[in-house]
């Protein structure tokens, strides 16, 4: 018997391939970046060297979810056909991908792994990107999430420690404002230039300065006048020096305005020793010694008021004397504004640390809060809205129950107060049992009100989990184009699946109806040879033996006319449908071409309104 027609027809083509050291090499390196990657189905050995090498040329395509109008649909054991048409794709796919690399189809059909390793190396590479950049949204995704309703303890931490360093710097402002310490009298000469002013001004709080010479000098020239006696003083203004004329006439102008100024403590009055007395009371040791020092401050600055009346000598050691208690006073002063200076210097680092850190997470999160921007600008608006809609409501509801929860306390506490109390009063009356029955049946109206409200907020519970659930089933555009290509892929496979069985059905009844047909043929052989000898006896058989052979001959052609005109029937029956699938492939073919253009020119139009919209800010 010879072999079929239609087996020798889908026998495989053998193709040549390169058996050396380096190609396996290579393949090794190609099957350890496919592993490495995450197709793992390289690692099957019962799988050809041209299934691990296509199938993972096709999974890193698609991991790469490049917007291609080809279907790289890969099955494993396929025909030749099926695999110069896959590879073929895969080969034109790569240059729209803008791969560097060059590969033909005869290079895959021939397993040559030296030109395929690179191209293999660049699309795991494209594919580790593309999932980072996916693993990168998601994670960014799931942490605006998180922050949306939940706080970290670093969160809390900063607001106490933005609380504390806004005291701080609030506590230094008052430390270091201005302070007035003279005031001018209502009686002293009017002043008329503006200099003149503004230094009375200035001497108003504390501040010396020179008209026309720098104030180190003027202040040196002030304390020599302050050593010197009266009579020394004048004799040094009598030098022909210009340069001590003119910081002469700067001071006697400084003690001129200075005249017209007095204490802000004495404006107000002063204060005798006696009248501190009367005050106080004269009941301690503390008081008389405190008013014993004020007579002595009061006796010291009415003999510096009047200098004519006392000599130069007692007046230096009056003056020496209160010098060194206010260089005491300003010592130990100093040594305050010191330790307080250290103390705010601390805090005032601690405050800039504090700043800096809130200047690093407000950064931090303005870049989050921009990603998120740029992620909701791409998204769809009216899922976003009702997303919207539904967080806020779920927002409202969880803040009315806090507050619910916070009433039900407080009335608790309540109602506990007025239980003590009753129990109180139930005691000191001796009449507890209509106080209790009357509690009993508050705290049973109570106990059933708030059962209610507990199924009350059970129901609430629910339908916030069953929006939370709808809000879950909705899925990301990523997640519809992945079950869009599974169900194409599981479309195919079906197809296929079907397509094989059919024609296992057709084959199996071809079959069928030629063994019924050949059963037909040998009865009819049997009938006529177990028959023949009989006819061929007489001539009268003989002629009906003829007969029948030739009516059995008529029925044969009459079968094979139907036949035929059944199998031209089917012929133009498929015809037909050749007609209507070669169409419906055009049109196919015209959609994928349409989808592309409109997806081009949305590209175009959105590329145009963030140029105006740039244009217009």
């Amino acid at each position: 018997m010879g072999v079929p027609r239609g087996q020798e027809r889908q026998a495989p083509q053998e193709v040549e391939t390169r058996e050396d050291e380096e190609q396996n090499i290579k393949l090794a390196e190609i099957l350890e970046l496919l592993v490495a990657a995450g197709y793992f189905r390289a690692r099957i050995k019962g799988l050809s060297p041209f299934d691990k090498v296509v199938g993972g040329m096709t999974w890193c395509i698609t991991t790469c979810s490049f917007d291609i109008d080809v279907d790289l649909l890969f099955q494993e054991n396929s025909t030749i056909g099926q695999k110069i048409a896959l590879t073929e794709k895969i080969v034109s796919v790569l240059p729209k991908m803008k791969c560097p690399h060059r590969l033909e189809p005869h290079q895959i059909q021939g397993l040559d792994f030296i030109h395929i390793f690179p191209v293999i190396q660049w699309l795991v590479k494209r594919a580790i990107e593309t999932r980072e950049e996916m693993g990168d949204y998601v994670r960014s995704y799931s942490i605006s999430q998180f922050q949306k309703t939940h706080r970290l303890p670093e969160d809390d931490e900063f607001m106490q420690r933005k609380e504390k360093a806004l005291k701080t710097v609030t506590d230094i402002f008052e430390v270091y404002k201005p302070q007035r310490k003279y005031k001018r009298q209502t009686g002293a000469e009017e002043l008329l230039d503006e200099e003149s002013k503004v230094h009375a001004t200035l001497l108003e709080y504390g501040r010396r300065y020179g008209f026309s010479r720098q104030a180190g000098k003027t202040e040196q020239a002030e304390d020599k006048k302050a050593v010197l006696p009266p009579g020394l003083a004048a004799a040094g203004r009598a030098e022909p020096c210009d340069e001590d004329d003119l910081q002469a006439a700067e001071e006697l102008r400084i003690k001129t305005l200075m005249t017209g100024m007095a204490a802000m403590a004495t404006e107000e009055g002063k204060l005798t020793a006696s009248t501190v007395g009367q005050i106080v009371g004269l009941q301690s040791d503390e008081i008389k010694q405190i008013v014993s020092e004020y007579a002595e401050k009061q006796s010291e600055l009415s003999a510096e008021e009047r200098p004519e009346r006392l000599g130069a000598a007692q007046q230096h050691r009056r003056k020496v004397a209160s010098l060194n208690k206010q260089i005491l006073q300003k010592t130990k002063l100093l040594e305050e504004l010191q330790a307080k200076c250290a103390d705010l210097q601390a805090k005032c680092t601690k405050a800039k640390e504090t700043l800096t850190e809130v200047k690093n997470y407000s950064e931090k999160l303005d870049k989050e809060l921009a990603a998120l921007e740029t992620i909701e600008s791409q998204a769809d608006s009216g899922i976003l809205q009702s997303l919207r809609a539904l967080v806020a409501m779920n927002e409202n509801l969880k803040s009315q129950e806090q507050e619910f929860k916070a009433h039900c306390r407080e009335e608790m506490e309540r109602l506990q107060q007025n239980i003590e109390t009753l129990k109180a009063e139930a005691a000191e009356d001796g009449e507890e049992q209509e106080p209790n029955k009357i509690i009993e049946q508050q705290y049973k109206a109570e106990k059933e009100k708030l059962q209610k409200i507990r199924l009350l907020l059970a129901r609430r519970n629910r339908e916030i989990a069953i929006l939370q659930r709808k809000i879950d089933e909705v899925p990301s555009r990523a997640e519809l184009t992945q079950y869009q290509k599974r169900f194409i892929e599981l479309y195919s496979q079906v197809s296929a699946t079907h397509k094989e069985t059919k024609q296992f059905f057709t084959l199996y009844n071809t079959l069928d109806d030629k063994k019924v047909y050949l059963e037909k043929e040998v009865n009819l052989l049997n009938s006529i040879h177990d028959n023949f000898h009989q006819a061929m006896a007489s001539s009268g058989s003989r002629e009906q033996f003829l007969r029948q052979m030739e009516q059995i001959v008529e029925g044969i052609k009459q079968n094979r006319m139907k036949m035929e005109k059944k199998k031209q029937e089917n012929k133009m029956r498929r015809d037909q449908l050749n007609d209507e699938y070669l169409e419906l492939l055009e049109k196919q073919r015209l959609y994928f071409k349409t989808v592309k253009e409109f997806k081009e020119e949305c590209r175009k139009n959105e590329m145009l309104l963030s140029k105006l919209k740039a244009s217009s800010s």
